[in-house]
C-alpha cells in the first residue's frame, strides 16, 4: 500500500526474543493476511521481498531420464493451460470420461506440438535474472520492452561462451524451444549465445550516475555520520519480504533495544519508485527517527531498478535524517547506495552495523559493572578485616582488664582532688605576692616624685626661648596638617565613588533587577525555590514570580 504523509498506523506488534518495539506507518491499515480460499497459483512475495504477489510454481517430481532439468522459479506467469502444484512424473490414472485428458497427456502432447512447430530459433533480448549452478549450467530470462522467455544453457553449451555473461546485457540466443512437463512451462534451451551489445538499463542506470555525480548528489563532503546510538530507526521495505524479517532478527540475537518503525512501499514493479520516494519524505515528516534505512533483498538489474530511479535517489539524497541503503546482495550495486550516508551489503550488514555501537556500549556497561562488582567485593572484605581486627583487640582486652583501668584511673583523679585545693592556695598566694610587687611601683608617691621631677623641667625648658628648630618644626606640622586633610578629602571623594559602584552593582544583581530582565523565581507548594525541573514532581502547583508578580501553574511533565 501506498504510505501517506500525516497519517500512523495504529497497530503494532512486539518481535519475540528481541524486545523491540515495532511499528508500522501507512495509511492507518495492516496488510491483508493471506485468505483459505486464495486462488491456486497467487501467493505472498517471495523470499526477496517486493511485496507484490507472484506466480507460484511447485516442486516439480522427479523428472524422466532424458528430460531437461528444469529452470529455477523466476516469478513468470505460466503459460495458458499449465496447472500449479504438483505434477505426477507420469501418467497412472486413465481419464474417467472419454476425450478428458490427464495434465501428464495434455503437457505430452503440447510439448510434442511445440517442437514440432518451430525449428530451431533466433531471438534478441536483454539477460535478466542470470542464476549460475554449481553443475555448470545457467539459467536466465531473456526479455523485451513487452514480454520475457525463460532460458536454460546447459554446462557443455555454456563452456563455448567466450564472453563473461551478466545481467543487463543485450544478447542474441539460439536454441530450441521445450516444455519441462513435470512443471508445464516451456523455455528456450540455449544452443548458441553472441553478444548484441550493452542492455538498456546498464545504459540507463550509467547516464543517471554521470547526470547525478554531476550534480554533486554523490560526494563525500555530502555523507552525515551514523548516529552512535540510534534509538529510533525507520525501514522502508515490504513489510512481507524476507529483508525486513533477516533485519529484526539480527537486532534481536545481537540483543539491541529500541524502537522499529516500519515505513512500508512496494520494491519491485512499475508504482514502487513511487512509493519508496513517498515513504522517505514521511520519515522526514515524522520528525522521530533517529536513523533510515531503505532494504531489499537481492535481485536482477530490473527487480532494482526501483532504487535506480532518479526519484527515489533524489529522495535519499535530499532526506535529513542519516540514510543507510541496504539494497539487493554484495554484489548488487544501485544509484540509491552512492547517495545514501553509507552503503550496507546487505539488509542483514545494515543491522550489524546500527548493532554494533550498542553491543560496544554493552560492553563498557558489562566492565564497569565487573569493576563495580570488584570495588564492592574489596570493600566488604577491608570491612570484615576491620571487624576481625576489633574483635581481636576485644579478645587481647576483655572487659574485666578496661574496668581494672578504669578503677587505677578513677583512683588517680581521687587523689588529685585531695591535693587540688593546696594547688590552689599556693597559686594564689604567689599571684598576690607579684601584685603586691606591682603595687609598690607603682606607689602613688613614687609616681609623684617622678612627675615633680618631670614638671621641673619643662617649666625650666619653656623659662628658655624658643629655638628656631621649633619654628621649622611647627611650619612641618602645618603643611603636613594641610596636606593630611587634602588627602584624606581626595580618599572620601574615592571612597564615595566606589560605595556609589558597589551599590549599583549590588542593585543590579539583586533579584528584582534580576526579574526585569526576564527571569523568574519558581517557588514550589512548600515555597521553598526551585533550582532544578527534576526537584519538581508531575502535576504539583508551582508559583513563578516574574517582576510584575507572581503567577500559579501545575508541572507537567516533557513528552519525549
Amino acid at each position: 500500500m501506498r504510505p501517506k504523509a500525516g497519517k500512523r498506523a495504529t497497530r503494532a506488534r512486539a518481535v519475540p526474543d528481541a524486545g523491540l518495539l515495532l511499528d508500522l506507518f501507512g495509511d492507518g491499515e495492516s496488510p491483508p493476511a493471506p485468505r483459505a480460499d486464495k486462488p491456486a497459483g497467487r501467493t505472498p512475495a517471495r523470499p526477496g521481498g517486493t511485496g507484490l504477489p507472484t506466480a507460484t510454481q511447485a516442486r516439480p517430481a522427479a523428472a524422466p531420464a532424458g528430460t531437461p532439468p528444469p529452470a529455477p522459479d523466476t516469478g513468470a506467469p505460466a503459460i495458458p493451460g499449465s496447472a500449479p502444484g504438483p505434477a505426477p512424473a507420469t501418467a497412472t490414472a486413465a481419464p474417467a470420461e472419454r476425450g478428458v485428458l490427464s495434465i501428464s497427456e495434455f503437457t505430452s502432447r503440447a510439448k510434442a506440438l511445440l517442437e514440432g512447430a518451430f525449428d530451431p530459433v533466433t531471438v534478441r533480448g536483454e539477460v535478466s535474472n542470470l542464476r549460475r549452478q554449481g553443475s555448470g549450467h545457467a539459467y536466465l530470462t531473456l526479455k523485451d520492452a513487452g514480454s520475457q522467455l525463460s532460458a536454460v544453457i546447459f554446462r557443455g553449451d555454456a563452456l563455448r561462451i567466450r564472453f563473461p555473461l551478466r545481467d543487463g546485457m543485450q544478447v542474441v540466443a539460439t536454441g530450441a524451444v521445450s516444455i519441462y512437463e513435470p512443471r508445464g512451462t516451456y523455455q528456450l534451451i540455449v544452443r548458441t549465445l553472441v553478444e548484441d551489445g550493452e542492455g538498456r538499463l546498464q545504459r540507463e542506470f550509467e547516464r543517471l550516475r554521470r547526470k547525478l555525480a554531476a550534480e554533486g548528489l554523490f560526494e563525500r563532503a555530502r555523507k552525515r555520520p551514523l548516529p552512535p546510538l540510534p534509538r529510533v530507526i525507520g525501514i522502508v521495505t515490504s513489510p512481507t519480504g524476507a529483508a525486513l524479517q533477516d533485519f529484526l532478527r539480527i537486532l534481536g540475537r545481537r540483543g539491541w533495544r529500541g524502537r522499529i518503525v516500519v515505513l512500508p512501499a512496494r520494491v519491485q514493479g512499475v508504482e514502487a519508485a513511487g512509493e519508496v520516494a513517498a515513504a522517505i519524505a514521511l520519515a522526514a515528516n515524522l520528525g522521530i527517527l533517529d536513523l533510515l534505512v531503505v532494504a531489499r533483498g537481492g535481485g536482477s538489474l530490473e527487480d532494482l531498478w526501483p532504487f535506480n530511479e532518479e526519484g527515489t535517489v533524489r529522495a535519499v539524497a535530499a532526506s535529513p535524517v542519516a540514510v543507510i541503503s541496504a539494497v539487493g546482495h554484495e554484489t548488487d550495486f544501485t544509484l540509491c547506495d552512492f547517495a545514501a550516508d553509507i552503503r550496507a551489503e546487505t539488509p542483514s550488514a545494515a543491522a550489524e552495523l546500527i548493532s554494533s555501537g550498542h553491543i560496544a556500549a554493552t560492553g563498557r556497561v558489562n566492565a564497569a559493572r565487573q569493576w563495580l562488582d570488584g570495588r564492592a567485593a574489596r570493600g566488604f572484605e577491608a570491612i570484615s578485616r576491620r571487624a576481625a581486627f576489633a574483635g581481636a583487640r576485644l579478645d587481647a582486652c576483655p572487659p574485666a582488664r578496661m574496668a581494672q583501668a578504669q578503677r587505677f584511673r578513677l583512683d588517680d583523679l581521687r587523689n588529685r582532688l585531695r591535693a587540688a585545693p593546696a594547688l590552689a592556695a599556693h597559686h594564689h598566694r604567689a599571684r598576690l605576692a607579684s601584685a603586691l610587687a606591682r603595687l609598690e611601683v607603682a606607689a602613688p608617691k613614687n609616681r609623684l616624685r617622678l612627675q615633680a621631677a618631670r614638671l621641673h623641667a619643662l617649666a625650666a625648658a619653656l623659662r628658655r626661648p624658643p629655638p628656631r628648630e621649633l619654628a621649622r618644626q611647627a611650619g612641618r606640622l602645618q603643611a603636613a596638617a594641610v596636606a593630611l586633610e587634602r588627602g584624606a578629602r581626595l580618599r572620601r571623594a574615592e571612597n564615595t565613588r566606589a560605595l556609589a559602584a558597589l551599590g549599583q552593582r549590588l542593585r543590579a544583581a539583586g533579584v528584582e533587577e534580576t526579574l526585569r530582565r526576564g527571569f523568574a523565581l519558581v517557588r514550589g507548594h512548600d515555597g521553598h525555590l526551585v533550582g532544578r525541573a527534576a526537584d519538581i514532581a508531575s502535576q504539583v502547583p508551582v508559583r513563578i514570580r516574574f517582576a510584575d508578580g507572581e503567577l500559579e501553574a501545575v508541572a507537567r511533565p516533557k513528552k519525549t
